[in-house]
Formats: C-alpha cells, structure tokens, sequence
C-alpha cells in the first residue's frame, strides 16, 4: 500500500501556472489575469483547485487525454519563484513540462503572446521565477494594457481591476487564452507560437 500511495505521489505531469495575487482585494485586477485563465480552465475541465502544497493551491486532472495540474501560487506576485520553483521540483515533467500564465502590460488588452523563454519584461513575477528555474521555460503573455495613457506608479495600474468597458475584450482573450493552452497540450510551443501569435 505505501509503496503504491509513493507511486501516486511521485507522478510527473504537466503544470498550468496562472500568476496572481492572493485574497479577494485583488481578485479582479489585471495582475491576476493568469489566475482568472486558470479558474476557466478550472471550469471548464471540472478540476477542482482545492488542495494545498507547494506555497500553493492545486488540482489535477485530465485535459485533451492528458494528465495535468493547474496551479495557482499563494505566495504574492514578487515571490511566485518559491512557489514555482517547489511544485515544478515535485510534480514537473522534465524541462519545458510547466507553462506560466502571466499579464502584460506591454500588450494590448485581448493580446496574447506566447513564447518558449526569455527574460522578465520587468514583470516581477516572471523575475522571481527566472531567478530560481532560469529563462528557459514556456510563457503565455496576456495584455492587460487599457489602451488609455497612464500616469503615476505602474502599480497603480496593474493592480486596478477591469472596467466594465473592458469586460467583453477581457472575456474573449481569456477564452483564447484557454484555447492556447489546449494547443500548448496536444500539439506543443510552436503549434502554440504559430497560431496564437498572430
């Protein structure tokens, strides 16, 4: 029986990350798009993201014929590389298994850029996890970018929620977001790259 529970236990698989910030304070803001891919990819797939390890919340399940996990890390954004860093220690399918799902200021809102490495953009979150795991891992961008001139602290914006203008962009682009990550599943990054990156 032990030895089957470790055999359980020990499984490798694919990782869905969605960064974000925990805590209802920040649930609708545009730093935590990546949790709200997760949440439909949640849904849609009936797994539930009710147990905790790893400095965050999880579920596994089956997408497209395939065992995977959807993650969310519970550490706040500027710390996800401990989160990250843990669950893919434990749980990653060898290099390239685990794909982060992270906002982007720099993108429109609606677009989604998906790329195999490459640095942070200044994103902290991304930054926090390159300086644990290194830049070679998958990336889906989503743009939060209001289309609007800003002025002030970056953070200011990226931590503001959607406005309701905004809901039917942010709605679609978080269905193809989903969409991408079926691809990233079933075909691989370039599939991913070459239809998603238009």
């Amino acid at each position: 029986m032990n030895e089957q529970r470790k055999t359980i236990n020990d499984k490798r698989m694919k990782i869905i990350i969605g960064l974000g910030n925990p805590g209802l304070r920040y649930r609708n803001t545009r730093h935590n798009a990546g949790f709200m891919v997760i949440k439909a990819l949640s849904k849609k797939y009936r797994i539930s993201l009710r147990k905790a390890g790893f400095h965050g919340v999880y579920g596994v399940g089956r997408i497209g014929g395939e065992e995977v996990m959807l993650f969310e890390p519970r550490t706040y954004m500027n710390l996800s590389g401990e989160a990250v860093g843990a669950v893919c220690a434990a749980k990653a399918d060898g290099k390239g298994s685990f794909l982060v799902i992270v906002d982007d200021v720099n993108l429109p809102l609606g677009g989604l850029r998906f790329r195999e490495s490459g640095s942070s953009g200044g994103h902290n979150g991304l930054k926090s996890i390159i300086s644990r795991m290194g830049m070679d891992f998958p990336r889906l961008r989503l743009g939060i970018d209001p289309g609007v001139k800003h002025e002030g602290d970056l953070s200011d914006l990226v931590l503001a929620p959607f406005s309701r203008q905004e809901r039917e962009g942010l709605a679609e682009m978080i269905k193809k977001a989903v969409s991408c990550v079926e691809e990233w599943i079933d075909k691989g990054a370039a599939s991913a790259m070459e239809i998603y990156n238009r």
